[in-house]
Parts: structure tokens; sequence; C-alpha cells
């Protein structure tokens, strides 16, 4: 079963990484700017080799043009499993 979550895309960033801030979302900073689906591409490249799958198994279900997304991957593991995935583990425990 795919997972889906939300998190805020920051484009133009000059920096590349995911960060949960203090409120709780999950953050992705990209370098690409939010032009021609640039940002997108690379969110979704940065996913894949961040999880070790393909391309394909990632979508943006929601929020194309919106700093604000909704992921579907297909993966079958809990939201907790994917933080840790992401090596959010210790990050999380400090909030």
């Amino acid at each position: 079963m795919p997972i889906q979550f939300d998190l805020k895309v920051v484009p133009s960033a000059g920096r590349v990484g995911l960060q949960i801030d203090k409120s709780g979302v999950l953050k992705c900073y990209l370098k690409s700017p939010p032009e021609k689906g640039k940002a997108n591409q690379e969110l979704i490249k940065l996913l894949a080799k961040l999880l070790h799958i393909g391309q394909e198994n990632i979508s943006i279900v929601s929020g194309l043009t919106s700093r604000k997304k909704r992921i579907s991957i297909r993966l079958d593991i809990s939201y907790e499993q994917l933080l840790q995935k992401f090596d959010f583990d210790k990050q999380t425990s400090l909030f």
C-alpha cells in the first residue's frame, strides 16, 4: 500500500536537503527554480535517491504548482519508518 505525506518545498534554496521544522512540518530544500517543473523533478530524484527506489515509484498527488505538496510513494512502510529512512529518528525526538 502506498504511503502519502505532505511536505513543503523551498525551491532555489541554494542547498539540497530534508528537514523537520519546529512545528513538525517536513521541508525539502532544492537548488532548482520553480520553473517548468524543474523543482518537482529534483524533488522526485532526491526522494528516490534517499529511499533507494526508482523514480517511477514516487508521484506528486497534489500541489504541482504549489510549495505545499502531497507525495505518494509506492512502499509498504509507516510514516515513522519513512522518517527513519530519511534519518530523522534522532531529529524528531527533539520536538
